[in-house]
């Protein structure tokens, strides 16, 4: 049997790429093989990238540099994905007309004469 310490497993890396890919999926950011439609759903895309936030706090130590690397470039980019995809959210909401109550103090200047 050959020594593979210094390889990364290819089961982690595995599991951590069908992480990505169910996150993907539910970001809306590739289609669906099932459907052959984008299915967007953020909170299930919330909740795969927290499991793959846990999955590197309870391995921190333990991965080889490879896994680590591999590891935390996917969390930052489905991070920037999830906030492209709530921005977008954002922009098409339409903006709150000036002057009305959102419970917030007003931007506007007053005059002290």
């Amino acid at each position: 049997m050959t020594d593979q310490s210094n390889q990364a497993s290819p089961l982690f890396l595995h599991l951590v790429l069908s992480l990505q890919s169910a996150a993907m999926y539910q970001l809306g950011k590739i289609v669906s093989p099932i459907s052959g439609q984008i299915e967007r759903d953020l909170e299930q895309a919330r909740i795969s990238i927290d499991l793959l936030t846990l999955l590197q706090e309870k391995t921190k130590g333990n991965l080889l540099e490879e896994e680590k690397r591999v590891l935390d470039n996917i969390i930052y980019n489905l991070q920037m994905n999830y906030i492209d995809e709530l921005n977008k959210d954002k922009a098409a909401d339409p903006p709150t007309p000036q002057g009305a109550s959102t419970g917030e103090a007003s931007e506007e200047p007053t005059s002290s004469a």
